[in-house]
């Protein structure tokens, strides 16, 4: 008499195999979600805060995409061959990443932006001088109040991340085995070329995974653009917590938004983590 072994991949089998902290945080998640669909003060609350989402997204990916660009300039400067290059580069990252993140939104609020408007209207009066029309009395005319907070708050985060970005990028480019980089030398590629076809595909697969991992980072670290008044999450949550007084209601809310992302974005990490070894040996 033969017994019929139960499929390991039933959803019964997969519910036991996740983690207690998973099945904790999903439950927490549940008694949430059921509290702002029953109860009016709640759906109330989430309807206020929900209208932030929009804006936390937005500025995390625009910020994440310049951040990504810069940070690989950068990556790229640190292994440059000309010293000047190398010792610039690294002067940038080691400074940034020296600053706390909210230092560095209120001097690029406050200290910067007013310095990026100086020079804009330096290069417009310059441009006019020259007799270069309407762009040149554009960017002479251009003032503090053209550069909002959201802006201002994007160009911080950039500023931020970049320099660690970089280092991402710097160690997954050394990270190639150098017996590949002769190879395509000896196929008659320059070091442009390499670096192109040989390495950067790489390296940005192997980056991959700690390059999710900031972005779970930017995105809990963007909740301090709400310092700057930029309408995201944590700022309406607040604006609605001190006019309300339901505090414990509203950050409830606040922190359930903020968890569903992140959670979600770190096991779309994982996930990619555990397929990486799998596709880099295809």
């Amino acid at each position: 008499m033969t017994h019929s072994t139960p499929s390991r991949h039933t959803p019964a089998n997969r519910l036991a195999r996740l983690p207690y902290w998973l099945l904790a945080a999903l439950l927490l998640g549940v008694i949430l979600l059921w509290n702002i669909l029953s109860d009016a003060d709640y759906a109330l609350i989430f309807s206020a805060v929900a209208k932030g989402i929009w804006v936390t997204v937005y500025v995390c990916l625009i910020a994440f995409a310049c951040a990504l660009l810069v940070g690989l300039v950068f990556g790229l400067a640190r292994l440059s061959k000309i010293r000047v290059v190398q010792e610039a580069a690294t002067f940038y990252v080691e400074i940034v990443r020296g600053v706390p993140m909210l230092v560095i939104l209120y001097y690029i609020a406050f200290v910067g932006a007013p310095g990026l408007v100086d020079l804009i209207n330096w290069a417009g009066n310059g441009l006019l001088s020259l007799d270069v029309g309407s762009l040149g009395q554009g960017l002479a005319d251009f003032s503090i109040r053209d550069l909002n907070f959201t802006t201002r708050a994007i160009l911080a985060l950039v500023i931020g991340y970049s320099a660690f970005i970089a280092e991402i990028f710097r160690a997954g480019i050394e990270s190639v085995e150098k017996g590949q980089i002769e190879a395509a030398r000896s196929l008659g590629m320059n070091s442009w070329q390499s670096m192109r076809h040989i390495i950067l595909p790489q390296a940005v697969r192997r980056v991959l995974p700690p390059l999710g991992n900031d972005f779970v980072a930017m995105l809990k670290d963007s909740s301090l653009v709400s310092v700057l008044g930029v309408q995201d999450i944590t700022q309406l949550g607040k604006l609605y917590a001190t006019s309300t007084f339901r505090f414990f209601e509203t950050y409830n809310v606040v922190a359930f938004l903020y968890l569903v992302m992140t959670i979600a974005l770190s096991l779309l990490v994982r996930y990619i983590e555990k397929k990486m070894p799998q596709r880099s040996n295809t």
